[in-house]
C-alpha cells in the first residue's frame, strides 16, 4: 500500500532546482511518484512504506543539497 506525504524543501532558486529535488526523490528505490513544486517549496511523494522511510527520502533532499 502505498503512502503520500509532503516534505518541505528550503533553499530552491529556480525550477531547475525543484527538477533536481525530484530526480533525487525519484532515484530512491520505493518511490513511486515525486513531484516537487518550487513556488510552495513542497515535494509530495508517493512511495512504498515498506521499502524505504521518512528518513531515506529527508536524506535524498538534502543530498541534492536542499
Amino acid at each position: 500500500m502505498s503512502q503520500t506525504v509532503q516534505i518541505p524543501v528550503s533553499n530552491m532558486s529556480c525550477a531547475v532546482c525543484a527538477q533536481r529535488v525530484e530526480k533525487a526523490l525519484g532515484q530512491v528505490s520505493g518511490v513511486e511518484q515525486a513531484a516537487v513544486n518550487f513556488a510552495t517549496e513542497k515535494a509530495q511523494v508517493t512511495f512504498d512504506p515498506s521499502a524505504v522511510d521518512m528518513a531515506t527520502l529527508v536524506d535524498a533532499v538534502r543530498s541534492a543539497g536542499y
